[in-house]
């Protein structure tokens, strides 16, 4: 009672939508020619925001020289979220993270800078304002290149799911952080119970297969690690087994983000010398 139901696949397109409607209730004047109106305003104004938001981003976290259509992706994130986390927040939080771990792990200040900028540009795909049949991850390498980002950006940000081979230091510490900013507790809404149970649908799903002796799902849920028995499994059933079970939790299982598969198929040889 008494409330709209907005719905969209844009976000964007949904805060237009709510700002336009908010103010035409107030107003009380609504037909077609100041609907338009009023939308048109709307958007114009929220564009000018996005750009203002991107800008005053990049500026909190001191990087230059990004082009000015990245930076009004970074601020179309404001209006983007991924299981309750905003994309903005989490793409900052990853951003100081990376900056954080590369100079810790002694990188030069260059590479700082180019970690910091990473992390922050390496969700940028999911904001993209064109249509893609591309993960967001090379959706976003492809942006990054396209508006001459270095190299090392480019592959991060690219590589921060594994769809890609990574080619530099930057790279792997990106993937860490965007982790830890997503899999933190509290940073995303889900339950612990349906957590829980999750995880136990994982490790079981692996269990039901011959020969696997062990499955341990890690990385809060985003890497499932099977151990099968040497001398029931041979090189090929493995290489097949990784396949089949991504696809088996592909088709029956809901779960963020993607699930990487690995099968550890291991023979030790114990002898003792007396």
């Amino acid at each position: 009672p008494e409330a709209i139901v907005i719905s969209s696949f844009d976000p964007i397109r949904r805060e237009v939508c709510r700002l336009a409607l908010k103010r035409l209730v107030a107003d009380g004047r609504i037909h077609p020619a100041r609907i338009e109106e009023v939308v048109a305003k709307t958007r114009k104004q929220l564009d000018e925001q996005i750009v203002e938001i991107g800008e005053r981003t990049v500026i909190d976290l001191d990087i230059h020289g990004l082009d000015p259509y990245l930076v009004k992706m970074v601020g179309r994130m404001r209006y983007r979220s991924s299981y309750g986390q905003n994309l903005l927040k989490h793409s900052i939080e990853t951003a100081n993270l990376c900056a954080v771990m590369s100079a810790e792990l002694g990188l030069n200040p260059k590479q700082v800078k180019l970690a910091k900028r990473a992390g922050l540009l390496h969700d940028i795909g999911k904001v993209a304002e064109e249509e893609s049949e591309l993960s967001h991850a090379l959706l976003g390498m492809e942006l990054c290149e396209k508006y001459k980002e270095h190299a090392a950006v480019v592959n991060a940000v690219g590589a921060h799911h594994d769809e890609i081979e990574m080619n530099n230091i930057i790279s792997p510490i990106i993937q860490a952080c965007d982790a830890i900013s997503g899999a933190r507790p509290g940073a995303r809404r889900e339950i612990l119970e349906s957590y829980l149970k999750r995880i136990g649908e994982l490790e079981e799903l692996a269990m039901s297969y011959d020969g696997v002796q062990k499955a341990y799902a890690l990385q809060a849920g985003r890497e499932l690690r099977v151990i099968v028995e040497a001398d029931k499994v041979n090189d090929q059933y493995a290489d097949e087994l990784s396949f089949t079970i991504s696809q088996k939790i592909q088709n029956e299982m809901q779960y963020p983000g993607q699930i990487k598969v690995t099968v550890i198929r291991e023979k030790r040889a114990v002898a003792f010398a007396r």
